[in-house]
């Protein structure tokens, strides 16, 4: 009997371990079931999975508005610029270049600041408030003009001179030449050649404006140019065009900002200089060179620097805000700072 229950005990445990394995088996079973069984396709899963609301410029903006210094300075600079074009739309305000007379018949000149003039009035009676304004625009004109043509003809052959190794030789002999011609001798003589006046003033300014900006831009692809995505794309027959306008200039954008902000003031600077070396505007064309100018001969007296100080104080606003703004932006659009 001792012999039966002993058999009997071991055949127990054999068939309970044995039901323990198959019950553990088919847990598994189950789980991989469960792990390993096909999922569900949903369009708007896939869609939501592969979206990123990340926007380039949008980031950019959001960086901009975070500095309250820069945007202090646009507001001031927007508020300036929209007066300056609404000015003479507003009432009771005078002709820039008509001169004004008392009631003896005589030139109401050098009159201060007064309710009537709020500026005062000039050496022959002009009134300095609309000859301000009228100098603004005619100076932030050539300004953006001259900017404009620096940044066309500037970046593309900077892009080109940089990129496309062929015509390294060429630009480098052609910037060498054009580099040392003074500015000063070369202005001089297109105003002598030329008709002296705003066109004079954006041609001679723009004719080798553009050689910093070419120069700058080439420096900033030679050191990009080589990059991997670059090599893949010319490996990959990708187009030239192709390569400069989505691998190179969007990478560029943020000292493109810079020097495009820059160059707005340089070129008013520019203009100021001329002027006041003798061979900028006639006097018939208000402009801020003119009145500082005309307001340096007479600092040396006390009561007439009025018409010194309000042309410099509207020239350092817009110097300044441009500064600023552009440098800003261009911190702000640099993808270095940005983390997607």
């Amino acid at each position: 009997m001792g012999l039966f229950h002993k058999t009997a005990d071991a055949l127990g445990d054999k068939l309970n371990e044995k039901l323990a394995w198959d019950l553990d088996e088919a847990a598994v079973m189950a789980d991989d079931a469960v792990a390993f069984s096909l999922a569900g396709f949903r369009p708007e899963d896939a869609e939501r999975g592969g979206y990123s609301n990340y926007s380039y410029w949008r980031a950019t903006l959001r960086a901009f508005f975070r500095n309250k210094t820069a945007v202090f300075f646009l507001a001031l600079m927007g508020v300036t610029l929209l007066f300056t074009f609404i000015q003479p739309l507003l009432p009771n305000q005078k002709d820039p270049l008509l001169v004004h007379y008392g009631e003896w018949g005589l030139p109401l000149n050098n009159v201060p600041p007064n309710d009537e003039f709020w500026f005062g009035t000039n050496s022959i009676g002009q009134d300095l408030w609309s000859r301000i304004w009228a100098g603004t625009r005619t100076s932030l004109f050539i300004g953006f003009s001259v900017a404009v043509v620096e940044a066309v003809v500037g970046i593309l052959a900077g892009v080109l001179w940089g990129y496309v190794r062929k015509l390294d030789f060429f630009f480098t002999e052609l910037y060498n030449v054009l580099d040392n011609i003074p500015q000063t001798l070369l202005l001089i003589l297109i105003s002598y050649i030329m008709k002296p006046g705003v066109d004079t003033i954006i041609f001679a300014l723009s004719l080798t404006g553009w050689l910093g900006m070419a120069r700058f831009i080439r420096n900033q692809i030679i050191i990009i140019r080589d990059r991997d995505y670059n090599l893949a794309s010319r490996c990959l027959g990708v187009p030239t065009g192709r390569i400069i306008f989505r691998n190179l200039l969007p990478y560029l954008v943020s000292v493109i900002t810079m020097r495009m902000a820059l160059a707005i003031p340089n070129a008013i600077g520019s203009e100021v200089f001329v002027t006041y070396i003798g061979i900028g505007l006639p006097v018939s064309i208000p402009s801020l060179g003119n009145l500082i100018q005309t307001g340096r001969s007479l600092m040396q007296m006390a009561v007439l620097r009025y018409q010194l100080i309000f042309p410099v104080a509207v020239l350092a606003v817009i110097t300044i805000s441009f500064y600023i703004i552009g440098n800003s932006f261009a911190d702000a659009a640099d993808p270095k700072n940005h983390v997607n």
